[in-house]
């Protein structure tokens, strides 16, 4: 999606790449056991489709720890054990790997900073989020209800089936179960842009189920189908 503000928010889909089953076909990530030059080829081809030089991207480890740069990045890069990244630099694609997660993006149209959270049920009970807002606030001054944030393609409240959740999850979680051992996980991202400040009107959710959407790479399908084993797409936040 495209903002009238300078940025870009894009979300691929699995289609595109070179990569050979079961990563098939432009799979973004070095960290699933696909070969390291189709990756390469495969962020080659993102990169040319944005218009863009560098790509900054992690090695996620569904933990709530935030990685800043704000110098210019002479090639891609990918940091070691952060979950969320933040830039005021133009130029850089923040990359966040998805296969089932949410992409949260964050831009301040004022101080002209953006972020880009990888959140997937661990980071929702470490509110990751929350911590992203606050950061932005710290490094770049933020006011929250300036943020526009958008919630990409990622696992819907109708697959998104936690079994163990009495161990896993907060009970006040519950206040977002949709049936049985269902929640809604973009219900609880909203409420906790909502509680740092962000303005209703403010935030954008895609609403498309990567599990059951077969455009996507997923976890989910991928284990319900006995491989368990499947690519990541990806949402990528510029800031121009």
């Amino acid at each position: 999606m495209k903002h009238k503000q300078p940025i870009t928010i894009y979300t691929s889909q699995r289609a595109g790449g070179i990569s050979q089953a079961p990563f098939q076909s432009l799979n973004l990530s070095y960290g699933v056991g696909d070969s390291v030059s189709a990756v390469k080829e495969n962020r080659h081809r993102l990169k040319a489709k944005l218009n863009i030089h560098t790509l900054l991207s992690a090695r996620q480890t569904h933990g709530d720890a935030i990685f800043t740069t704000d110098t210019v990045l002479v090639e891609d890069t990918e940091v070691d054990k952060y979950d969320a990244l933040m830039t005021n630099n133009s130029g850089i694609g923040l990359m966040i790997q998805q296969a089932d997660c949410q992409a949260v993006t964050l831009f301040d149209p004022v101080n002209h900073a953006i972020a880009a959270i990888h959140c997937g049920w661990m980071g929702s009970v470490q509110n990751i989020i929350s911590k992203t807002v606050l950061a932005m606030t710290t490094q770049y001054k933020s006011v929250a209800s300036d943020l526009l944030a958008t919630i990409s393609p990622s696992l819907g409240p109708c697959c998104a089936e936690f079994v163990n959740h009495a161990t896993e999850l907060p009970p006040f979680f519950l206040d977002f179960q949709v049936k049985e051992n269902y929640f809604d996980f973009w219900a609880v991202s909203q409420m906790q842009l909502e509680s740092e400040g962000i303005k209703n009107k403010n935030i954008t959710v895609a609403r498309q189920c990567t599990s059951c959407s077969s455009d996507y790479f997923s976890y989910r399908r991928a284990c319900r189908e006995g491989t368990g084993q499947t690519g990541r797409f990806a949402t990528v936040i510029i800031l121009h």
